[in-house]
């Protein structure tokens, strides 16, 4: 049997405690994530679909590890805090997070780690990342990470010898053969001082790297004792061998606990960033004095660690329980500083300071306990431009406006937190200019405990040009379609994004029905969008834009109600200038103001102009003498107004679903240009609360909770009002079961909506009630269009409803008729 005792850790005469029991841990690297054995990784990672490309993004925080340092410190020294355990849970794990397109408008999270790579962004939850190596499941996780599953891997790759001995004798460590390999059968730790054997649950099976399965060497088996006998939690340990019949031997570690004298102060300093001491060696043959001396020297340099170290982030409340801890116990034990060190570390764990840990414990056989940290602070920031290939390149976009976007928790001097590192993901992807973004914090070999954090970006292509297309067919003049008949249509886009890396564009689309003959519905759009119209670094984040535009939509004004014959349609085209300035107040909530210069057409469906409401006959004909469709009469107004919009959104997503409120306001106001001068005030408030009804535990894969919806819409107008202008109810998104405009069209509304949303598997299923009513103003719109076609100027419907991917399969009842009907809604109702 070997045995090695540590040493003392009793009071020197004359000494309050040994200066070595004060010292911080000699085999720390002060580096944030440190790893034991094999590197552990913090690693957040996204994908996104950006507009109009279809390559993924790979959003990644990694907090990369080096070895721990050997020392050549005083054995008394605590070493226990760095374990593969303990380490584990410092690297946080992994986090791997979707973005989704901002048109989306949809974030989730799931915890992975490690993930693909280019070719399907990183893996996770089950290998999430198409082409890349996929990921493990939470259990897998530890399960790959543990050194059982390392000493396995090690087994099926290395040949071990077999004791040759006879079986369940016991064999003292320096009798083994220094020429074996030996595999080890179970591992026991023996409290001497209680008489028992412990679990593998405890936690002094953290301080051994061996494990069982694992094949050592008679020198690895002797330095495994050395570091236990080192590492300042026993007074005495021992390492037994006992042969099994099958060629392997167990190990029996024997021990006696370090203890120390009670305490009732406790004391948590960050020291990370503090140069690393060099203490001097203790000769054995000093004398009394000069080892009186020697100690006096340590106790004073430690002091004056102290002295010179930070103030930590833990709050006062956990150190206020981990002082009850300390007096509850009476003596300070190994065990007991364990369970210390893992209360510190949950709390940074847990409020997202992944590469902060406890390095190592000062003051024992004191009446104060020091916890030492290092927290990860950030000593630098630094932007790096990658090309397609990954090689470092000179970016197009200018620093400045990446810096803009960081956080100010990710600056230097601060202290390095996970979440800081998700909002500059998000912050950096919203400028939608780069495929690919990392953001990678890494120890900085120049400063102990500091943190450079790297962010890699690869940029989009500047300018890019889309074609969509589509055929229609349309009945030829026998009602058949023919060859000629065929009509082809689609869209053509470009876009010039980050003119001058600024993160200006111009963007331009035409879209038609059938390009052949563009002239009947050609609609066109061509915008400049000029953003920190006051400079990058204003904290007036505005954004100027202008934009020429031809569009033409269905009139829901002119539609008959229930009961009625198909009305014939009137389409409205529109054909301006607009230019706004919005100022961004979050990323959510925004003010925007500007003008709007527009020329108004109404159509029939033959494309001429139409300054009538058209109604079917009883003879078949069809009649042009329905309302006006244009304030002039003439089928074509010309109109200048002012253009205000406010909105306040403060909404959020709780493992998937939406929670919060968001409220818009806006204003249109006609200033007397155009036919007949228009002078009016048009306004909308739209108010809409998503109300979480149960608190649930967020993250990956915990399920959303119910949410209450409650809707409220109110719409009205004061002046000159066209007919084309005039609010409408009925339609999709604004009383379901019935169709755009059904209801009838007025001066002045107002919607009533609830929805209750339950969570069902990976979606939602929800019922809903809905109202809405034209405030008996139907009739001030010129020529009346409700009375007109039939509509009663007020409904309420009800209903239940699915959400599958994006679209919205509901069944609702039109309260009206008492009649139901499916239908099927791309995107959402609020």
């Amino acid at each position: 049997m070997a045995s090695l005792s540590a040493a003392p850790a009793h009071i020197l005469p004359g000494i309050t405690a040994p200066a070595s029991t004060r010292r911080r841990a000699p085999s720390i690297a002060a580096s944030v994530c440190p790893s034991p054995a094999s590197t552990r990784q913090i690693a957040l990672s996204s994908h996104v679909l950006t507009p109009k490309t279809n390559s993924a993004s790979n959003f990644r925080v990694s907090c990369s590890s080096r070895e721990a340092k050997p020392s050549n410190r005083s054995p008394f020294i605590l070493r226990f805090l760095v374990s593969p355990k303990s380490i584990a849970v410092a690297s946080a794990g992994g986090i791997l997070f979707h973005v989704a397109n901002p048109f989306l408008g949809k974030i989730s999270f799931l915890p992975s780690i490690g993930g693909g790579g280019d070719g399907g962004g990183h893996g996770g939850s089950g290998g999430s990342g198409g082409g890349g190596s996929g990921g493990w499941q939470g259990d897998d996780f530890w399960r790959f990470l543990s050194p059982e599953a390392v000493a396995k891997d090690d087994d099926s790759q290395q040949e071990w010898d077999s004791h040759g001995l006879p079986a369940n004798i016991v064999v003292q460590l320096n009798k083994l053969s220094g020429y074996k390999k030996y595999k080890l059968g179970e591992i026991f730790f023996f409290d001497r001082r209680r008489g028992t054997t412990i679990g593998s649950e405890d936690s002094f099976f953290e301080m051994v790297s061996l494990r069982p399965g694992g094949i050592y060497s008679k020198a690895q088996l002797q330095k495994e004792l050395e570091t236990l006998a080192t590492c300042g939690m026993f007074e005495k340990v021992d390492l037994e061998t006992k042969t099994n019949p099958n060629g392997t031997i167990n190990i029996k570690i024997p021990f006696l606990e370090s203890t120390w004298q009670s305490a009732d102060k406790f004391r948590c300093i960050n020291v990370g960033l503090m140069a690393q001491s060099k203490p001097m060696e203790m000769d054995p043959d000093m004398t009394e004095k000069e080892r009186l001396e020697y100690y006096m020297s340590q106790e004073q340099e430690y002091r004056m660690r102290i002295d010179g170290s930070r103030p930590c982030l833990l709050p006062t409340p956990v150190q206020k329980e981990i002082l009850m801890m300390l007096r509850d116990h009476g003596k300070v034990s190994a065990r007991l500083l364990q369970r210390i060190r893992d209360k510190v570390q949950q709390w940074y764990h847990e409020n997202g300071f992944a590469c902060a840990n406890v390095v190592n414990f000062g003051n024992l056989n004191t009446k104060e306990v020091v916890c030492e940290v290092v927290e990860g602070d950030i000593t630098d920031v630094v932007i790096q431009f990658q090309d397609k290939l990954g090689n470092v390149c000179e970016g197009n976009t200018r620093l400045s406006l990446i810096n803009r976007e960081l956080p100010r928790q990710l600056s230097r001097g601060l202290v390095f937190n996970i979440e800081a590192g998700k909002q500059a993901l998000r912050n950096i992807n919203s400028l939608g200019l780069f495929s690919n973004i990392e953001v990678n914090p890494r120890p900085d070999e120049q400063n102990e405990g500091g943190i450079i954090v790297e962010i890699k970006l690869k940029e989009l292509e500047q300018k890019s040009a889309e074609v969509s297309t589509e055929w229609s067919l349309v009945p030829g003049r026998g009602g058949y379609p023919t060859l000629a008949s065929i009509q082809p249509g689609g869209t053509v886009s470009f876009e010039h994004r980050n003119i001058k890396g600024l993160n200006r564009s111009l963007l331009g689309s035409v879209t038609t029905s059938n390009f052949l003959n563009p002239q009947d519905d050609l609609a066109f759009k061509l915008e400049y969008v000029h953003p920190y119209v006051d400079g990058i670094y204003d904290p007036r984040d505005r954004t100027f834009k202008v934009s020429c535009f031809n569009s033409r939509k269905l009139s829901p004004v002119f539609t008959g109600g229930p009961g009625i014959e198909e009305v014939p349609p009137i389409w409205v085209d529109r054909m301006g200038l607009k230019a706004n300035v919005t100022e961004n107040f979050t990323h959510h909530s925004k003010f925007t103001c500007g003008l709007v210069m527009e020329e108004i057409t109404t159509r029939d469906e033959s494309s001429h102009i139409s300054s009538n409401g058209q109604r079917v006959l009883p003879s078949g004909g069809v009649s042009a003498d329905g309302p006006p469709t244009t304030l002039s009469g003439t089928g074509v107004d010309q109109m200048v107004f002012l253009q205000a919009n406010i909105t306040r959104d403060n909404t959020k997503f709780v493992n998937g679903a939406i929670v919060g409120e968001r409220n818009v306001f806006q204003l249109d106001q006609g200033v007397g240009i155009g036919s007949r001068f228009p002078v009016f005030n048009r306004h909308q408030l739209t108010v809409t609360k998503f109300h979480q009804l149960l608190d649930v535990k967020e993250g990956a894969g915990k399920p959303p909770p119910p949410v209450l919806v409650l809707h409220g819409h109110y719409g009205g107008c004061v002046g000159d009002l066209p007919s084309y202008d005039a609010f409408t109810l009925g339609g999709p998104y604004s009383v379901r079961g019935y169709n755009m405009g059904e209801l009838g069209a007025a001066r002045n509304i107002l919607e009533l909506a609830a929805e209750l949303r339950i969570p069902v598997r990976n979606t939602h299923a929800y019922v809903f009630a809905e109202h809405g009513n034209d405030l008996g103003s139907s009739k001030d719109v010129k020529g009346n269009p409700t009375e007109v076609y039939r509509r009663v100027g007020h409904g309420s419907s009800y209903g239940i409803g699915a959400k599958l991917g994006l679209v919205r399969v509901e069944y609702a009842v039109d309260h009206n008729s008492g009649t139901g009907a499916f239908f099927f809604r791309f995107g959402e109702r609020f």
